[in-house]
């Protein structure tokens, strides 16, 4: 059977990227705002494959589709915001058009590289989401996002001069720090639906633990791909919900197993490690002395 076929768009540029929206040449080589007012709507004739060697910073708004976010789908009525990193790559669907209206800010990793900022970006975890994490605003959100963009563009069409750089770091990084904030506000006020995606990893991890058919231990990326999440989304969301980040639930759910059967089998320590996913005994004794304060063989003996 013959594969379908998906053409890859690697945008080195951001000129590149205004050539392909049919959009005039950026002001400036290492950054761009626009709105999709001004952008010409295209249609997809087949799958796309995107990826660009810079950060996109996306408001979407009177979008003709609908978002899944988890287990709900949402209407485009309010802003949604998408964050891509540099080398990320998209899949564009057949028949997806952009948004009616709403920004689209590009920042090479250059325009920020020796500010303060640039040492940051690696702490704005939602750059790795997926799309169907992405931040769904409210409407006062929204207007305060809309705000920034609208002095971002104000600081754009001015001439430049020496503080032009300076200014524009400044309202993108309060930009992502707005950014930051609504995205915990929408890990406490999805909290519903996050607490049922704690039973979903539990039960992920029960089946890994009481199916020895597997080599080696779970791991964050494992326990991700499993609930069709990212792993940053997965891990924040966890966060939020239990003060823990994913590795620390697996590593629990690990312990607790293991005193089951340490308390409950004649299997020796060894055994019980291998049957756990560990390569070495030595490294189950680490963790679950780091873990309990005990060895194994100290927790078996407060059984007896």
């Amino acid at each position: 059977m013959q594969k379908d076929h998906i053409q890859t768009v690697r945008v080195e540029t951001i000129a590149k990227s205004h050539q392909l929206l049919g959009i005039e040449k950026p002001k400036h080589p290492l950054f761009s705002i626009q709105r999709f007012e001004h952008i010409k709507q295209v249609s997809l004739s087949e799958r796309l494959r995107l990826s660009t060697n810079f950060y996109q910073i996306v408001l979407k708004k009177d979008c003709p589709g609908k978002l899944q976010y988890g287990q709900t789908i949402y209407d485009f009525d309010e802003g949604v915001m998408s964050f891509f990193a540099p080398r990320q790559v998209s899949i564009l669907e057949p028949g997806e058009v952009l948004a009616r209206s709403g920004w689209l800010l590009n920042v090479h990793p250059d325009f920020i590289r020796t500010s303060s900022l640039g040492k940051k970006m690696k702490d704005y975890a939602f750059f790795e989401y997926a799309v169907s994490e992405a931040l769904i605003l409210s409407a006062d959100e929204e207007n305060a996002i809309e705000t920034i963009f609208l002095q971002i563009e104000k600081e754009y069409n001015l001439p430049i001069d020496t503080f032009s750089q300076d200014v524009v770091i400044s309202n993108i990084e309060l930009l992502l720090t707005y950014c930051n904030r609504y995205y915990h506000r929408q890990f406490i006020t999805r909290k519903a639906s996050n607490s049922e995606l704690m039973n979903k990893v539990e039960n992920v991890l029960n089946i890994w633990f009481t199916h020895p058919d597997h080599e080696g231990l779970p791991t964050a990326t494992f326990l991700a791909s499993q609930l069709n999440l990212s792993v940053k989304y997965l891990s924040d969301c966890l966060k939020q919900l239990t003060g823990q980040t994913a590795q620390q639930i697996i590593h629990d759910k690990l312990i607790e197993h293991a005193k089951d059967m340490l308390s409950t089998s004649a299997l020796s320590v060894a055994e019980i490690a291998y049957m756990l996913g560990f390569d070495y005994p030595q490294s189950f004794n680490k963790l679950f002395k780091n873990k309990t304060n005990q060895t194994p063989v100290e927790f078996r003996q407060s059984f007896n």
